[in-house]
């Protein structure tokens, strides 16, 4: 298979599909190429996208019809410091897991979107030397 792109949708309640696209739009410099109420088509300049959907939607299959769970979205940065004191310190937003260096490699913290997906904004850091072998490039 050769895809000619590839993103994720989000399943969200009814009521979170609009507040989830703002989040996007507001905090993550996403712009609206779509949307139709029940969907919306998110770009980002970088070339990423991002889609929401109504979990109730008739185009979504009868056995799925559930909001999003268990989904991360990462987002790497160049200085996650920066973006923590623009995210939470400045825009209010309040992380689930508060900024912090880990020894696998990542300096990071992590949001939540009003449909209940996690945000993890990274920046890459040097891992440990216990980390360091599990790279393969």
């Amino acid at each position: 298979m050769k895809p000619s792109s590839f993103y994720p949708v989000i399943c969200a309640d009814a009521a979170t599909v609009a507040p989830t696209r703002d989040f996007y739009v507001e905090h993550f410099g996403f712009e609206v190429v779509f949307d139709s109420g029940w969907y919306v088509s998110l770009r980002h300049d970088g070339g990423h996208e991002l889609g929401i959907v109504d979990h109730t939607h008739p185009s979504v299959p009868e056995g799925s019809r559930r909001p999003v769970a268990g989904l991360i979205l990462n987002f790497e940065v160049d200085d996650v410091d920066a973006e923590h004191r623009r995210l939470v310190e400045e825009a209010g937003l309040s992380p689930v897991l508060p900024l912090r260096s880990e020894e696998f490699g990542q300096r990071h913290f992590i949001l939540t979107d009003p449909a209940g997906v996690l945000v993890d904004v990274i920046t890459e850091i040097e891992p440990s030397a216990a980390f360091a072998a599990d790279f393969t490039s």
